[in-house]
């Protein structure tokens, strides 16, 4: 049923806006917690800065996951195009 097709590429469109909207708070919130660890003395300069890779490898799992839901997003609209033809 192509309403069903539209419903869910509808949904499916909001996950990929809702990942967006997520994905600067993530970065946020990596700065923050690198400062904090900096800041209140818990980590040495070196752990810091390893935490600081750490903490952006975290972060790109968040854009690795925006361009995988994208790219799904796109194969679901053609897809879903094909079937109208």
């Amino acid at each position: 049923n192509q309403t069903l097709v539209d419903l869910g590429i509808i949904l499916f469109s909001a996950t990929v806006l809702f990942q967006l909207i997520t994905l600067p708070v993530e970065f946020n919130a990596s700065r923050r917690a690198l400062a904090v660890l900096s800041t209140s003395g818990i980590l040495s300069d070196t752990e810091v800065k390893k935490a600081g890779k750490v903490l952006k490898a975290a972060a790109m799992t968040y854009v690795a996951a925006v361009a995988s839901t994208a790219l799904q997003f796109l194969r679901l609209v053609l897809l879903a195009n094909r079937r109208r033809d």
